[in-house]
């Protein structure tokens, strides 16, 4: 696991993650339908061809931790372990595998999760000789906290031969990393989220206890008159499944405060003469004008903001808040450049505002009938555009309340999955309150340019951890 230097490393010098130990887990007990197929839904078939997601979390080592002999990680491990096996009874597709029924004489196949013939979820034990700050105080995130993640590069398709869940404990002179890769065709970001709050709170009750505050819904949704067997006009993967290879880029993380963001709103509203736009969309019309300025593009071209976006609640009737699976779909507002940077932050946040405000039942069923007409396979490259943002995960999902042992963690990171440039990951800010770290990707020059662009820095605030 052996991570060479690349831009945005601040030392060059070959960094290696040391693999200690390697291991699979299995639900602690067999639920009785987990003997039975587990069928997709097109949102989840659609995410073959994209990669795992990959987050994991920071923590600060005990002090008397430090220097205790190994015991504290050995205990962490064995109490980690545990409950991992816990909470897969209850997430149990995540301890399958992916299998394939091929249909030779209609051109076809039927992709589902065998949760039977699998040896379980991955977990894997590893030490890197850096410290907490080595990971933090850079202003770019080091390429080595790509190494704290298992499934590098992975497609969603492999986990027909990978774990479709797999969690690496990174090791550190004085902290440790939790790092957790989930298959994206089993997972959009509420149910990745939902599976880790859950995994803590089975690891803070350590009382045996299987029952959890916030079971999954686990039951696939299917439109009416279709499913549970959806099948892809495909044979062969290489017929759907494709490769993408992130151009060079840096990676940093911007943090804003509640101050900021209500300063960024109140001025939106204001400057459109309106009350309804919200914090999160005047923070993405700011992301995608700034950026929009960084990359110095022609007036003529044209532009797109997209917000990945949560299905449950618009559909009617909604799904379960806790429904496990995809429900997810990216909406977008466009403008040319010169639309976008002649007109104001108002002007550019209401873009956003109806673009949400009109992603409603009758659209999402829209989607889903057009595929259920022409099934296909989304393929990074071509989601993809080098002239657009895209603003993925979301500020309101549990992050920081996942706490195993070592008290809230001290940052969150992610790994190599669905970067690219303009692609801005949203997360909670470490220290709460409503405040925001944007995970912003742009090519070195593109950067450069966006740190100078005194209307987004006067937005962010420095943050010391």
């Amino acid at each position: 696991m052996t991570v060479l230097p690349q831009f945005g490393d601040m030392n060059p010098t070959l960094q290696t993650v040391r693999l200690i130990s390697d291991c699979f887990i299995k639900p602690h007990t067999t639920p009785d339908e987990s003997k039975h197929p587990y069928y997709l839904s097109p949102w989840d078939l659609l995410m073959l061809s994209v990669q795992y997601i990959q987050k994991g979390l920071l923590y600060s080592k005990p002090s008397a931790a430090v220097d205790d002999g190994g015991r504290f990680i050995n205990d962490l491990l064995k109490k980690l372990k545990h409950s991992l096996s816990i909470a897969l009874v209850h997430f149990y597709p995540l301890a399958g595998r992916l299998a394939t029924i091929r249909y030779e004489d209609e051109g076809s196949s039927l992709v589902y999760v065998d949760c039977n013939n699998s040896p379980g979820a991955r977990f894997i034990h590893a030490r890197l000789d850096m410290t907490i700050s080595d990971i933090l105080s850079p202003t770019n995130v080091p390429l080595i906290v790509q190494s704290f993640f298992d499934h590098d590069r992975a497609v969603n398709y492999e986990g027909h031969s990978r774990p479709l869940l797999s969690i690496q404990v990174t090791e550190l002179l004085d902290g440790v990393f939790i790092g957790c890769s989930i298959n994206h065709s089993i997972v959009d970001g509420s149910s990745y989220w939902h599976f880790f709050n859950m995994w803590s709170e089975i690891f803070q009750a350590d009382d045996g206890n299987f029952s959890i505050s916030r079971p999954p819904v686990l039951p696939r949704w299917f439109p009416e008159t279709h499913g549970p067997i959806l099948k892809l006009p495909f044979t062969e993967p290489d017929q759907f499944i494709s490769r993408f290879e992130a151009p060079q880029l840096r990676e940093r993380i911007f943090h804003i405060s509640p101050e900021s963001l209500a300063i960024l709103k109140a001025r939106a509203n204001t400057e459109h003469k309106t009350n309804k736009i919200s914090s999160f969309q005047s923070l993405s019309a700011l992301v995608w004008r700034s950026i929009t300025r960084a990359r110095g593009l022609s007036p003529d071209q044209t532009t797109g903001c997209r917000l990945a976006t949560n299905n449950r609640s618009r559909l009617n009737p909604p799904l379960p808040e806790n429904y496990f699976g995809n429900s997810i779909q990216a909406i977008r507002a466009v403008a040319t450049v010169k639309e976008l940077l002649e007109n104001n932050l108002g002007w550019a946040a209401w873009k956003l505002h109806e673009a949400v405000v009109s992603h409603d039942d009758e659209k999402v069923r829209n989607h889903v009938n057009k595929w259920l007409e022409s099934p296909f396979v989304y393929q990074i490259a071509q989601l993809f555009d080098p002239l657009s943002v895209m603003m993925g995960s979301s500020p309101r999902f549990n992050k920081y309340g996942n706490v195993f042992g070592m008290g809230k963690a001290l940052a969150l990171r992610s790994g190599y999955a669905h970067k690219f440039d303009g692609k801005v990951s949203c997360y909670p800010g470490s220290e709460g309150g409503g405040s925001i770290d944007l995970e912003l990707c742009l090519p070195p020059d593109f950067m450069s340019a966006l740190e100078a662009d005194e209307e987004f820095m006067n937005a962010c605030t420095t943050l010391t951890h």
